[in-house]
């Protein structure tokens, strides 16, 4: 069978670890060619990484009879126009989070996937890996009782200030990059939609409009209450979320990249229970699969079109909540 084949927009810092690594490994997958604004870096990704061919343009790539897909790893303020652009082109595509810079936006990107018969996915890879899916089965067989609060906290250390996350015109900021995790993990826990009661934020030194920290606190239609949490410059890096039943307690450390090392723990009655979940294969690698399975079989995507615009949905209300517009 053809493998699927990808081109890539940009030359982005993500794509080793998101896309060649795992396509080196899935024999459905050719990475065909790859296009970025600096001709010269795309060469150079191109020959560090082995890809075939260099195109001129984002166009060009688009325009290209041989690539069935298109993986867009650029700035977020871009995710939503360059989605639009491949899907008009007939590509499939797998876009990285967040899907777009607000809900209008991302309304206006899942409309166009609607009409169309491509597969458009929002990269939450770590929503593909066996960890979260030993989460959900432990909370569906009952084994912490009642959900009663799901939290989730996202901290990394990021003291570069001329990083494109503290850049407000790039849709910049701690939850379009780390709390969109935790936002959508609980979203993905309870399965249901959030009213955010309150949020608080931290503002950047540079820029008054960027979020270097915010904490939102939310509550879902049955009950359940949350709290998502997430920083750009904390000491202490962090990803991990706890989920409290009527009977217990779960624990998820490194939720994020569990290939990277996770921990999952029950507690119930005064025991504590390590399980054991396999780091392998990576998150990246899993999201890959159900790509390709998306496409080729028609395999149900978790992180498809109508779940990214609730997401959305979700992260403007959470910056509105903090006194903030949402990213335009």
């Amino acid at each position: 069978m053809t493998p699927l084949r990808f081109g890539i927009l940009g030359a982005a810092g993500i794509t080793p670890a998101a896309l060649i690594a795992p396509a080196s490994e899935n024999p459905d997958v050719e990475l065909v060619a790859v296009a970025a604004r600096d001709r010269g870096r795309a060469e150079r990704f191109a020959a560090e990484h082995g890809i075939g061919r260099v195109e001129d343009s984002y166009e060009d790539l688009l325009a290209a009879d041989d690539i069935d897909a298109i993986y867009i790893p650029l700035p977020n303020s871009e995710h939503g126009r360059w989605t639009l652009a491949a899907v008009d082109a007939g590509k499939h595509v797998l876009v990285e989070k967040p899907f777009a810079s607000n809900a209008d936006e991302a309304e206006r990107v899942a409309a166009r996937a609607a009409e169309s018969d491509r597969v458009v996915m929002e990269a939450f890879h770590y929503r593909y890996h066996p960890l979260i899916a030993e989460v959900i089965g432990l909370i569906n067989d009952g084994a912490i009782g009642d959900l009663v609060d799901v939290s989730a906290w996202f901290d990394v250390h990021l003291p570069d200030r001329s990083n494109i996350r503290y850049i407000h015109d790039l849709a910049g900021g701690s939850t379009m990059d780390l709390g969109c995790y935790c936002l959508h993990l609980v979203r993905s826990l309870v399965g249901e939609e959030p009213e955010v009661v309150s949020a608080t934020y931290r503002p950047s030194p540079e820029d008054d409009r960027i979020d270097e920290a915010l904490t939102a606190e939310l509550r879902f239609p049955g009950g359940v209450t949350s709290t998502v949490s997430s920083s750009l410059l904390e000491d202490v890096e962090r990803q991990s979320a706890t989920i409290t039943g009527t009977l217990g307690v779960l624990q998820v450390e490194g939720f994020v990249k569990p290939h990277e090392g996770n921990s999952l723990t029950l507690k119930t009655d005064g025991d504590s229970t390590r399980i054991d979940v396999p780091v392998h294969p990576t998150s990246y690698a899993c999201q890959l699969g159900l790509f390709v399975s998306a496409v080729r079989d028609g395999a149900e995507i978790l992180t498809g079109p109508e779940d990214s615009v609730k997401q959305t949905r979700a992260i403007d209300a959470m910056y509105r909540a903090a006194g903030l517009e949402p990213r335009q």
